[in-house]
C-alpha cells in the first residue's frame, strides 16, 4: 500500500483508526529497507522516533492531540541544529558537530508533536554536488536512483518521495526546496522572506536564505507550514506578520484569478523540454477550465535575475566560509571547495552591483504583482539528469527558473504535473504575493486534485533498476 499523506494519517488518527507507534514503525521499515539505495539519510534516531510516537499515542488515546501534526513522522535537513544529535551540513568539516539547542522550526515541530526519525542528506552546506568525496554519499532519485534529485534539500526529497517521512523541513537559497521538490515529484513551497525562522540554521548566505516545508502534497505543505511559521525576534529577518489559516482556501475555486504567465523564462531564457512545455501548457488549461483570467507576463530576462541572485549568494557564501577555507580548505569536498574559491574572487564592487541589481528587480517585481495573484513558469527544465552528467559547475551554465523569487523573497511552490519519457516527474512552479501562502496553496492543491499525479509512487527496485507504479 502507498504511504499516506500528512493530512489522511491525521485524519486517521483523529479516529484512531491508526496510531503514531504504527506509523513510525512503518516509516523506520522503510528507511532500513530503502536508505541504502536512496541515502536520504545521514542519521536515523530510531530510539528517539519510537519514544516520540509513545508520547503521541498516549495523548491520542486521552484526546490530548496537540496539533494535526501530532504523530506524524517528519525528518530534518541536516542543516537544521538538533539537541544531542549530529548535525553535519553534509561536510567533513561539522562532521562531529552536535549542538546543545535545536533550531527554532525543529522546536516548534516538535511542540506540534510530531515525531522525529532523524536527519537528511543535503549538497555541502547547501551549495555544491553531488559529491562523491564526503563521509556521506549523495541522497539519490527514488524514481531511478541512477538519476539526480536536485540540490540542495536533496534527503528530504527522496525521503518524502520513498515515502521514507511524512514530510520535512528544507532551506532554499536559490531553489533548494524547489528544485529537488521538481526532480523527485512532490511539492515544495519557499515561502516569504522572514516567514520561517532561521535561528538555529546553518547559513548560506543570509539575505536569501529561506526555510520552508516539503510533503507529497501541497496541502501537507499547508499543514507543516502552519506551525513551522512565526516571528522570532531571535532572527533579525523574521517578519513580525500574523500567520493565517494556509489550508482556509483549499477547495474553493479558482474564478477570477488573475495569473501571469512568464513566457519567455521557459520558452526563450532556458528553453524547457517539450514535455515540460507542456506540462505547463496543461496548467494554465486547467486554470483558464476553472474561470481564472490568464494573461502572459513579462519581465527581466531570467538570466538577469540570476545573474544577481548568484553574485550574492556567493559572495556571502564565501564570506561565512573564509576562515575554514584558510585552516581547513582540503577537507571541503572538491566541488565546494572550487565553488568557494572562485566565489572569494568576487570584488566589493560585484556585490553592491548585484544588490543595485537586485533593488530595480524587487521593483519590478512588486509592480508586477499589482496586477497577477500569481505567476507561472517552469520549475525545473526538464526531468532529473543521471548523476553522472551533472555538471562540475552546476547551476552556473543555465539560469535557473527558481532564483527570481529567492532574489525577491516572495513565495513560490513547486507542484508535479506529470512524468517524462524516462519516466521521471516533471513540474511547474506557482509563484504568489509576499505572505500570500494560502493562495498558492489552493492553487497547488487544485492542480494536484484536478490530475492524476499524487496516486503514482515510485518503487524503488535495486540501484539502476526501478520502475515508477503506474508505468
Amino acid at each position: 500500500m502507498s504511504p499516506l499523506t500528512i493530512a489522511d494519517a491525521s485524519r486517521q488518527l483523529a479516529t484512531k483508526t491508526v496510531s503514531p507507534v504504527e506509523l513510525t514503525r512503518d516509516c523506520l521499515e522503510r528507511i532500513a529497507a530503502l536508505n541504502p539505495m536512496i541515502a536520504a539519510f545521514i542519521t536515523v534516531t530510531g530510539e528517539r522516533a519510537l519514544a516520540d510516537a509513545r508520547a503521541a499515542e498516549d495523548r491520542m488515546m486521552k484526546n490530548r492531540r496537540y496539533t494535526p501534526l501530532d504523530g506524524i513522522p517528519i525528518a530534518h535537513k541536516d542543516l537544521f541544529e538538533t539537541a544531542g544529535i549530529l548535525t553535519t551540513a553534509h561536510s567533513r568539516i561539522l562532521e562531529d558537530y552536535v549542538p546543545s539547542t535545536d533550531a527554532t522550526v525543529v522546536r516548534r515541530l516538535a511542540d506540534a508533536g510530531t515525531v522525529m526519525l532523524g536527519k537528511l542528506a543535503t549538497l555541502e552546506f547547501a551549495l555544491a554536488g553531488p559529491s562523491f568525496d564526503l563521509p556521506w554519499p549523495p541522497a539519490r532519485n527514488p524514481w531511478n536512483p541512477d538519476h539526480f534529485t536536485s540540490g540542495s534539500s536533496s534527503g528530504t526529497a527522496a525521503a518524502v518521495a520513498s515515502g521514507m517521512i511524512f514530510g520535512g523541513t528544507g532551506t532554499d537559497t536559490g531553489g533548494s526546496i524547489r528544485g529537488p521538490a521538481a526532480m523527485c515529484g512532490i511539492s515544495g513551497i519557499k515561502p516569504t522572506f522572514g516567514r520561517c525562522s532561521r535561528t538555529g540554521v546553518i547559513p548560506l548566505a543570509n539575505s536569501l536564505d529561506h526555510i520552508g516545508p516539503m510533503a507529497w502534497t501541497a496541502e501537507d505543505c499547508a499543514l507543516l507550514l502552519q506551525e513551522m511559521a512565526g516571528f522570532d525576534p531571535s532572527d533579525r529577518a523574521s517578519a513580525d506578520v500574523p500567520v493565517p489559516d494556509f489550508s482556509r482556501d483549499i477547495g474553493k475555486g479558482l474564478q477570477g484569478l488573475k495569473v501571469g504567465v512568464v513566457r519567455h523564462f521557459h520558452e526563450t531564457d532556458n528553453p524547457v523540454s517539450q514535455e515540460t512545455a507542456a506540462a505547463i501548457s496543461d496548467s494554465i488549461e486547467i486554470f483558464r477550465a476553472e474561470g481564472a483570467d490568464v494573461n502572459e507576463v513579462r519581465l527581466s530576462s531570467l538570466a538577469e535575475y540570476s545573474a544577481a541572485n548568484r553574485i550574492i549568494m556567493n559572495a556571502e557564501a564565501a564570506a561565512y566560509h573564509e576562515q575554514a577555507l584558510k585552516t581547513r580548505f582540503l577537507d571541503f569536498g572538491e566541488r565546494l571547495r572550487h565553488r568557494l574559491l572562485l566565489a572569494s574572487f568576487l570584488t566589493s564592487n560585484d556585490y553592491i552591483q548585484a544588490q543595485r541589481r537586485r533593488h530595480e528587480l524587487c521593483d519590478e517585481f512588486a509592480r508586477t504583482m499589482e496586477t497577477f495573484d500569481v505567476l507561472i513558469t517552469a520549475a525545473s527544465a526538464s526531468e532529473a539528469p543521471l548523476m553522472e552528467d551533472v555538471p562540475f559547475w552546476d547551476g552556473l551554465e543555465k539560469p535557473s527558473f527558481t532564483l527570481p523569487w529567492n532574489l525577491t523573497g516572495y513565495p513560490a511552490i513547486a507542484v508535479c504535473m506529470g512524468f517524462g519519457p524516462k519516466g521521471l516527474p516533471l513540474s511547474v512552479q506557482i509563484g504568489g504575493r509576499p505572505f500570500d501562502e494560502g493562495t498558492l496553496f489552493k492553487v497547488a492543491c487544485h492542480l494536484e486534485t484536478a490530475t492524476p499525479w499524487r496516486t503514482r509512487r515510485p518503487i524503488v527496485r535495486a540501484l539502476g533498476s526501478c520502475r515508477a507504479n503506474g508505468c
